[in-house]
């Protein structure tokens, strides 16, 4: 059987910059109108990002087996050498010659404000990638997380019509979509993951509650960072408890780090509340470090760490 797990989303260079001020002590409330301010940063990293790559770097250091669904520019040679060491399967991924790789330039000041520019670039073209064609060698799960709106339809689509089971994770690309076009996402999907901010959402473009969009799927997860997730699954509500972390640095990723976890389960065939835990257990290794895929994984440490938990080592 497949463990191959067909990932639909972004990869994108993260350019974040660090501003050592705060940003209220130079924007004049009254002169928003006509705002004009540069902010010297002397600060900077680059850090690899995006959805799908966050998902896959997770999964696959789990020991899962990463096929990502996305498009590149032609700046994004290194994050295909990276992706590649790492394991992950890039033979479906497209690379733009004439664009730049999704870019995500973040300036943060000192009290952890940021204002943001995203330039898409070749996300605007994944749905050129063909999930059809990956679903070919087979696949045990996909997903769909934020990418092109585009790639978001035809992916979907495509996943239902192959017959591979797959998550529908619209996150920061929720807004993209009116009521009718979530519906049929919902309609379609195998589960629904999302934080708590986008499940509000999502019930109040579609006009269904929590539990409505539940039974609709086989489940529904809502996380809800330290006060852990919830599950709907077979009409029943549960709660997966939250990893706690002792020192959390930095959330960035830590919904994807979630996902990578779950996926692996599911791609291995775990029931939905244990691939749960590894979502948490993996979300909480994230959040002690900085950026969205530099946390060490260690499957013995992992086990362990499981077992410490909930009583069973996973492997």
């Amino acid at each position: 059987m497949s463990r191959r797990v067909l990932i639909s989303g972004s990869v994108a260079y993260d350019t974040i910059m660090v501003f050592e001020g705060h940003f209220r002590d130079h924007i004049l409330p009254d002169r928003v109108h006509m705002l004009n301010v540069a902010f010297l940063t002397p600060r900077l990293k680059r850090e690899f990002g995006g959805c799908a790559a966050n998902i896959a770097y997770n999964l696959q250091s789990l020991g899962g087996e990463a096929v990502v669904l996305a498009a590149v520019g032609h700046d994004g040679e290194p994050f295909l050498k990276r992706l590649r060491a790492l394991g992950v399967d890039t033979a479906p991924m497209l690379r733009c010659e004439d664009l730049f790789t999704a870019q995500a330039f973040i300036t943060t000041d000192l009290s952890d404000n940021q204002i943001t520019a995203f330039h898409p670039g070749a996300m605007s073209e994944a749905h050129r990638v063909s999930a059809s064609q990956a679903a070919q060698a087979g696949a045990a799960w996909g997903i769909v997380a934020p990418n092109g709106r585009d790639a978001m339809l035809s992916h979907a689509r495509e996943f239902s019509q192959a017959g591979v089971p797959w998550l529908f994770d619209p996150g920061q690309g929720l807004p993209m979509f009116d009521g009718a076009e979530l519906r049929e996402f919902v309609e379609q999907a195998s589960a629904v993951a999302v934080n708590d901010y986008e499940a509000g959402l999502l019930t109040e473009r579609t006009g269904w509650s929590e539990e409505e969009i539940a039974s609709r799927v086989q489940a529904m997860i809502v996380t809800r960072g330290a006060e852990g997730s919830v599950l709907y699954e077979g009409g029943r509500r549960q709660l997966v408890e939250a990893v706690a972390v002792k020192d959390p640095v930095d959330p960035t990723g830590c919904g994807d780090a979630y996902r990578g976890g779950l996926l692996y389960g599911l791609s291995a065939g775990w029931s939905w509340r244990d691939a749960a835990r590894l979502g948490s257990l993996m979300g909480a290794l994230k959040i002690a470090h900085q950026g969205a895929q530099n946390h060490p994984v260690s499957r013995d440490e992992v086990a362990a760490r499981y077992g410490a938990l909930w009583g069973t080592r996973p492997w």
